[in-house]
């Protein structure tokens, strides 16, 4: 009986590991069939009852809702329309986040719902004799990559990301001339279009290598004042130019070398 000792348990460990492969619809090889409606409470924006398009979360408590519902609500608010945090004391806005992952599984959930928004807003562009215009691809490159790419390049649908990654800011870059030096690094195309997560940093970049000039001689200026490296763009749009017309414009300055 003591021989069996060992063997007993093991039989014992294994009934019991199958009956919880068993009862694990993650371990187990059958399909497991969900209704949608089981889901439609984490997949439905509470402001307009529809399923989330361009699906952006509050930072703060991590509720989402659609872009243009949350970003239309809080016109009038500062509070997140379920759980009345706080977002933010003056500008909400900084603190909603695009939240893709949560796009993807939206689209991967709801069938036809891509498509019928895909061609929604070709309706929209072309019922109104508007040119549509893809949103060129996030500036995420390291920093000594972005030094390589235009701010404004176009991508085609066939290589863009869908669902739109980012937010884009379109941007007017002005030199800030002295007497002697007015016809000096002057760019040729001052209107870019950037992600609005791009940082002051990411533009002087660009500006260094368009103007063939080390970044420490460049700076970023708005109304005289010198930008921060790490302001992004979304932040210096909603603190200095909210409410105005694009694009924004910012002042640029270059200091040349000492000879």
């Amino acid at each position: 009986m003591a021989s069996q000792g060992p063997m007993v348990i093991a039989m014992r460990l294994r009934n019991q590991l199958q009956s919880v492969y068993k009862m694990d619809p993650l371990r187990n090889e059958e399909v497991v069939k969900v209704k949608i409606k089981e889901l439609n409470e984490h997949i439905v924006c509470y402001l307009c009852a529809g399923y989330f398009i361009d699906a952006t979360t509050i930072t703060e408590c991590l509720h989402t809702f659609c872009k243009s519902c949350i970003v239309k609500y809080l016109q009038t608010s500062k509070y997140c329309p379920l759980c009345n945090i706080k977002i933010h004391e003056t500008q909400p806005l900084l603190n909603l986040k695009l939240d893709r992952v949560m796009q993807d599984i939206v689209y991967k959930l709801v069938p036809g719902l891509q498509e019928n928004e895909e061609n929604r807003i070709r309706d929209f562009y072309h019922s109104r004799g508007l040119e549509r215009v893809l949103q060129p691809s996030a500036v995420e490159d390291p920093v000594g990559e972005v030094s390589r790419h235009s701010l404004s390049l176009s991508v085609s649908q066939s290589t863009a990301h869908y669902y739109r990654n980012d937010e884009q800011v379109c941007l007017c870059l002005e030199k800030v001339s002295s007497g002697k030096d007015k016809k000096k690094f002057i760019l040729q195309q001052k209107y870019v279009r950037c992600s609005a997560r791009s940082e002051v940093r990411h533009l002087r970049r660009v500006l260094c290598h368009r103007l063939s000039v080390p970044p420490p001689h460049v700076q970023l200026l708005f109304d005289n004042e010198t930008l921060p490296d790490n302001m992004t763009m979304k932040q210096l749009w909603l603190t200095r130019w909210y409410g105005k017309p694009a694009p924004l414009v910012l002042s640029y300055s270059v200091k040349e070398k000492r000879r």
